[in-house]
């Protein structure tokens, strides 16, 4: 089982310590104490609990598409010259970054404040672990 401490899943989940608790409480997180005496939960329980809980905003482009990774959000910041632009877009708690053409910008309407959807398919997407958690 791996063991994350309720501090840490409280970060990870985006909620207070005393919410975890409350989670643990009521039998929706599995826990446990560390070898320190620590208070911990499962990390698959709370994988699972971050993905039932998970509320993302409805996609309203309406378009079937095979990326599954699409995530909506504001656009924040927009940088450009006459022939490229940076948009960044704040979707949740993930700033996401784009690189396009300034002509796209035009069509597509892109301003900050105005609704945009990161949509992410790639052949490669590194994953990496903290020190020591392998």
């Amino acid at each position: 089982m791996t063991q994350i401490r309720i501090r840490e899943a409280a970060h990870f989940l985006g909620v207070s310590d005393d919410t975890v608790r409350r989670w643990i409480d009521l039998g929706l997180l599995e826990s446990g104490k560390d070898d320190a005496g620590r208070g911990v939960v499962d990390g698959l329980a709370m994988a699972q609990l971050a993905r039932k809980n998970a509320v993302l905003p409805a996609d309203p482009s309406d378009i079937g598409r095979s990326a599954r990774n699409r995530l909506v959000g504001i656009v924040t910041e927009i940088t450009q010259d006459t022939v490229m632009a940076q948009v960044e877009l704040q979707c949740g708690p993930h700033r996401i970054v784009s690189l396009m053409s300034s002509e796209a910008v035009r069509e597509l309407g892109l301003e900050p404040g105005s609704v945009a959807i990161a949509v992410v398919k790639a052949t490669t997407v590194i994953i990496e672990t903290p020190v020591g958690k392998a």
